[in-house]
């Protein structure tokens, strides 16, 4: 009888070491799911901050593309402007020229009536002179205002050289941008559900 007292007792602490080797294992696992469940929670928590920041970069290449591109249209609006009144200055000096061209056919016309008459030649001759003063001056003119049409030319080379520039560092910065998104996708390379 004391025999099955201590076989009924060993069988009981077997039967409680085993409850308790179970209770332990089941929370060491409990305890590692909760563990991997943190990681994939920091991993998450951190592959959004890097893609905020990666947006943000985005935005702020973006921006600097804009006002770049604003500046350079201000720019060129502002040597279109000129060369709009370089134009119109054109335009006045050739109807100038065109008055004077009137001028000295109808002189050229009286020269052709008075052909005797020296005297009135000689003054139709001085006013000659004065009507091509004039075009000399407005000929000077014509070329000052092509010299400021070049200028113009040149400054909207300059400016498109800067644009082709600045556009060539964006695609360097989308590229290297770009960078980070390949890393993202190495990191994660489950396919990202929206």
């Amino acid at each position: 009888m004391a025999d099955e007292i201590t076989a009924s007792d060993q069988i009981d602490e077997i039967t409680d070491q085993q409850f308790l080797r179970a209770v332990t294992s089941f929370e060491a696992i409990i305890v590692s799911q909760i563990q991997v469940k943190n990681k994939l929670g920091d991993r998450l928590n951190n592959a959004i901050r890097a893609g905020i920041i990666i947006l943000g970069i985005i935005a702020v290449s973006l921006l600097i593309l804009l006002l770049t591109l604003s500046s350079q249209i201000g720019r060129i609006s502002n040597v279109v402007g000129a060369m709009n009144q370089d134009f119109s200055t054109v335009s006045v000096q050739m109807s100038e020229i065109d008055t004077a061209m009137i001028s000295m056919e109808l002189r050229m016309k009286l020269l052709e009536g008075i052909a005797g008459q020296t005297q009135v030649m000689d003054q139709e001759v001085v006013a000659i002179t004065a009507d091509l003063e004039t075009m000399r001056g407005t000929m000077a003119g014509i070329k000052s205002s092509v010299k400021g049409v070049r200028g113009n030319i040149s400054n909207i080379a300059v400016s498109i050289d800067h644009m082709n520039v600045n556009v060539q560092q964006m695609g360097y910065d989308m590229q290297r941008m770009g960078r980070s998104a390949r890393s993202l996708n190495k990191i994660f390379p489950f396919p990202l559900e929206y």
